[in-house]
């Protein structure tokens, strides 16, 4: 780290995430005996951090969206991380709710990689008394949300999102298991996945609003597979996809 101590108005625990997603992320990418770099610096009035490796690189077509949930890569980039791009996507939640930026650059496959992250930095003199990022998002989705997703690490990724939001969370990564926790619990939200294994997500949704409480329920989805195919299909389940 260059030029002396950075002072940031965070919550050290979710910039610690933030961090060692993107450390692991370049760990999963970078052959061994490659090499990461971490590097911090002050620019103005803001803190840089940067995680840099010599590792696959990512592919240009990719960039744009490495940020997005859900984002399907080629299958060498896709192959360490399901496909799913959702440690990034947390990664530019926490660092957006911090009032920064993140944003990824590479020169193409086989070239490496960089994240760069800037948060605002606190002025001098200012830093007693401000508003943490965590205290401004506090009762910001008041909800009571079910996960459903057999990828058990996609769910805990969301649900970390979430609860970070004020949400209240359950996940289960099965249709049995979702049916008996709905019951249980009476979410307000409820997360799909659609293409679980012995109960789809479609099958999973027309069980939900068969029951009671099942109307009331709003029930968005993931799609893997084919998004014209998936909306028809959602739609006679009564479920919005994205």
């Amino acid at each position: 780290m260059s030029g002396g101590a950075l002072i940031l108005d965070a919550d050290p625990v979710r910039l610690s995430q933030v961090i060692a997603n993107l450390l692991n992320n370049s760990a999963k990418y970078t052959e061994e005996g490659g090499q990461i770099r971490l590097s911090a610096h002050r620019d103005g009035a803001e803190a840089v951090v940067q995680v840099r490796d010599n590792g696959v690189g990512i592919p240009r077509a990719m960039l744009p969206r490495i940020f997005d949930w859900f984002t399907q890569a080629d299958r060498t980039y896709r192959r360490a991380q399901g496909g799913l791009g959702i440690g990034l996507t947390l990664v530019r939640s926490f660092v957006e709710i911090h009032g920064g930026t993140v944003a990824a650059q590479s020169a193409g496959a086989g070239q490496g990689s960089a994240f760069t992250i800037r948060l605002p930095l606190v002025a001098e003199g200012q830093h007693e008394g401000a508003v943490r990022p965590e205290d401004a998002m506090v009762d910001a989705l008041s909800l009571r949300v079910l996960i459903v997703d057999d990828n058990r690490d996609a769910a805990r990724s969301l649900c970390m999102l979430l609860e970070f939001l004020g949400a209240e969370v359950r996940t289960c990564h099965d249709g049995a298991s979702a049916l008996a926790t709905f019951d249980a619990y009476k979410p307000e939200i409820a997360l799909l996945d659609l293409d679980m294994p012995n109960m789809t997500g479609y099958e999973l949704a027309r069980h939900i609003r068969a029951r009671p409480d099942g109307a009331s329920c709003s029930s968005p989805s993931r799609a893997g597979g084919s998004r014209k195919t998936g909306s028809a299909r959602a739609s006679r389940a009564s479920i919005i996809t994205w």
